[in-house]
């Protein structure tokens, strides 16, 4: 059987920030709220590592189904398939 890398296998891009934006990030970000229907943006925060999403959603937009403690429930096409994924909300952009 071939040997698994793990989650975070080749993302050495991926999940870095530009030099500027390194450090904590906002709290606002943490605090924002969506409704069921809404479409939203994963762009993953690598500095928060929990409720961080499998790294090849990054950069996916996906509908916001429910919610599931602090985490929302989000419906995102992989492939031809439409999977459910849990993620917080530092992880998440609106969509204008």
């Amino acid at each position: 059987m071939p040997v698994s890398h793990g989650v975070k296998h080749k993302t050495r891009y991926k999940l870095r920030k530009k030099v500027r934006e390194r450090g904590i990030s906002p709290v606002t970000r943490a605090v924002q709220e969506f409704k069921p229907g809404e479409r939203v943006h994963i762009k993953i925060d690598p500095s928060v590592h929990r409720g961080m999403p499998n790294p090849k959603f990054h950069g996916k937009t996906a509908k916001v189904v429910n919610m599931r403690g602090r985490a929302f429930g989000l419906e995102v096409r992989d492939g031809n398939k439409l999977k459910t994924i849990f993620v917080r909300p530092e992880h998440l952009l609106l969509q204008k």
